[in-house]
């Protein structure tokens, strides 16, 4: 048998070679159909007379990894992101210095390595992307399109990024740095006694002018409602940027593993360098020991911890389907535990570890201009293009560092965009799975999609492109994350059954080492308790900061119809549960309560990527629980063992 995705299904193994002619068969005056139910026979002759039905196709095998480096390389690359240089050091110090480390190893090892193994394990087990994975719930299946959606949005916007870095990385071949004071068109505006970093269009620094005017043109736009023209530029560099993602997913993960040994490694070197050159600053003690002084009474503030469940978020990459679906490339006896621990604690150490690098020079930035490090410092996007290059530009040798330092941004950003983009086109290729083997076809599409996100992406480099690029970064990974990740718990722990789940991972960690079942014990507990509180804790935080508080970009303050567009996009994708729910519940027959049974249920292909197992256990399968029509090939034997039943009943 096969379903509509051309994976085997349990059954007769010669089903896949069956004619048309073969998909019913006549007997004693009934046509016994593909489905197992009777219908009258029509008059002899019959197989010219009915139409014929399609051929099934061909299995089509899925893509592997080449090796289980590749796997671990991809997905440190995907999480360790952008985030992890600009984002965690700003929160430590916004949130009590070294202290924020507890509430963020809390949230880590209470919602993030849960979560993260859930996805992993999920991806792994099923051998399919975000959306065809469901067919463990097919009541859950708006998840999947939940994640489809926030992909998507991401990778609006995350595009972007990579494109400033573009932007930046060309510039600073241009000796002196363009927004260095020693450019000669910034004579004047170092000359005026101006420090530091401003958010209002008088007394701007070097940096922020380059970073305003040059780079975004902020300041001809009046806000959301004034996009203005594209900025060509800045267009040319997002086209460049989406070229060189498609060439690399062109291939599949035989071609991006290859690209990550190089992507996932490079920004460690830049890190380590710049580690040791910010060490040899004067300053430099100034800004780690702002970076690392605990200020124990922010314990006690929500705030806190909601930044640190946000910053898990973000830097693990949970939810948006790239874990899933890179995940779903592993060999089925793959220990799916350990590379749980190996890349999450990865991750974080690299955090921690991106933060000393980042507050040794603005530490020296501080001293040089007799400030404190706090005001220096910012956040998102002020922290990577206003206030880093401005220190990079105090340093002896300012172009070559510049260069290290937007090339590793460049590598960050493009190995977070792989996942994103391989959460996308797994859930396509998985739903049209000829287009796995149709290399044309599946070029176009790859085309088609990066293009398609290209011109969608124009609309963030206009003048006013950063208002709209904070609206989908504020909102793409808001409180429509945190549902999705929420129902993901906990449909796996209550209707898959967390108990089969845990089944499931034994069976792919086979044998399972000793320490590996502790742990799952751990894992458990989470799922079903500590996990799901959290996330409604956050959850309700994001609802009353969202209500009481408004977004804004510097000066500029969103008005209402833009923090409702903003809304509307985050609800878009949690409300995918809601709708393909109803979807899944009309598919079925009995009253509501029956219905709900059903779709809660596996459908009969979950356990393929099982079959190679030789401990799998064959569990029992309802033969109405078909996720698509399949062929069926009947012998004399299935009659004669037939008439034998009847006889014997009688």
């Amino acid at each position: 048998m096969q379903d509509v995705h051309g994976k085997a299904a349990l059954g007769n193994p010669d089903a896949a070679t069956a004619t048309p002619a073969q998909n019913s068969h006549h007997w004693n005056g009934h046509t016994v159909t593909q489905n197992g139910s009777n219908s009258p026979a029509t008059p002899s002759p019959q197989w010219d007379s009915r139409a014929p039905s399609p051929a099934p196709a061909a299995v089509i095998p899925r893509e592997q990894w080449g090796g289980k480096y590749e796997f671990l390389l991809s997905c440190m690359g995907y999480c360790v992101g952008l985030a992890n240089v600009w984002r965690f050091p700003y929160l430590c110090y916004r949130n009590g210095g070294g202290v924020f480390l507890i509430p963020y190893f809390i949230m880590l090892f209470v919602t993030g390595v849960p979560l993260f193994l859930m996805e992993l394990s999920l991806g792994q087990y099923g051998a399919a992307g975000p959306i065809t994975v469901w067919k463990c719930c097919p009541l859950l299946k708006g998840i999947g399109i939940g994640m489809l959606c926030v992909s998507t949005l991401v990778c609006l916007y995350y595009n972007v990024i990579i494109a400033w870095t573009f932007y930046y990385l060309g510039s600073s071949f241009q000796s002196p740095l363009p927004w260095s004071c020693d450019a000669p068109a910034n004579v004047g505006l170092c000359g005026n006694g101006t420090a530091g970093n401003s958010s209002t269009g008088e007394g701007l620094s070097p940096t922020e002018k380059f970073w305003n005017e040059r780079v975004l043109g902020v300041a001809y736009s009046e806000g959301l409602h004034d996009p203005g023209p594209v900025r060509w530029p800045l267009a040319l560099c997002l086209l460049a940027a989406w070229i060189i993602i498609f060439l690399c997913i062109l291939k599949g993960i035989r071609s991006s593993g290859k690209v990550v040994y190089v992507t996932a490694t490079f920004p460690y070197l830049v890190l380590i360098v710049l580690i040791i050159r910010g060490a040899t600053l004067e300053g430099s003690l100034q800004g780690i020991a702002f970076y690392l002084t605990p200020d124990w009474s922010r314990l006690a503030n929500a705030q806190v911890w909601n930044d640190a469940a946000s910053q898990v978020f973000y830097s693990l990459g949970i939810g948006v389907g790239g874990l899933l679906s890179m995940a779903s490339y592993n060999k089925f006896d793959n220990n799916v535990i350990r590379d749980t621990l190996i890349i999450t604690g990865g991750n974080c150490c690299t955090s921690f570890f991106a933060g000393f690098a980042i507050f040794s020079i603005l530490g020296h930035m501080a001293w040089k201009k007799g400030v404190p490090v706090g005001e220096v410092a910012d956040s998102g996007p002020g922290l990577a293009f206003v206030a880093y290059p401005e220190a990079l530009a105090l340093l002896p040798g300012s172009a070559f560092w510049s260069i290290l330092f937007f090339l590793m941004l460049f590598m960050l950003g493009i190995d977070t965009l792989f996942g994103n983009m391989e959460g996308i086109t797994a859930a396509v290729l998985d739903e049209f799975p000829h287009l796995r083997t149709n290399t044309l076809h599946k070029s176009l599409f790859l085309g088609a999609l990066c293009f398609s996100f290209y011109l969608m992406g124009l609309l963030l480099v206009t003048n006013g492109g950063i208002y709209w690029f904070t609206l989908i970064d504020s909102f793409s990974t808001s409180f429509g994350l945190i549902i999705i990740t929420l129902f993901m718990c906990i449909g796996i722990s209550f209707f898959y059954g967390v108990n089969q789940f845990c089944q499931d991972i034994i069976d792919m960690v086979c044998p399972c080492p000793a320490w590996c079942l502790k742990v799952l014990i751990y894992f458990k507990a989470c799922w079903v308790f500590f996990t799901p509180f959290l996330l409604l804790f956050i959850l309700t935080y994001i609802f009353l900061e969202m209500y009481n508080t408004s977004l804004h970009y510097g000066s500029y303050v969103y008005p209402r119809w833009g923090k409702a567009l903003g809304v509307c996009m985050a609800a878009t994708c949690c409300l995918q549960i809601l709708i393909w729910a109803i979807v899944a519940i009309s598919k079925e027959t009995g009253t509501l309560k029956e219905r709900f049974q059903k779709s809660i249920k596996p459908l009969n292909s979950w356990r393929v990527n099982n079959l190679n197992n030789a401990n799998r256990v064959v569990e029992p399968m309802e033969p109405e629980r078909v996720d698509a029509p399949f062929s069926v090939t009947l012998t004399d034997m299935d009659f004669t063992a037939m008439n034998w039943e009847m006889g014997s009943q009688a």
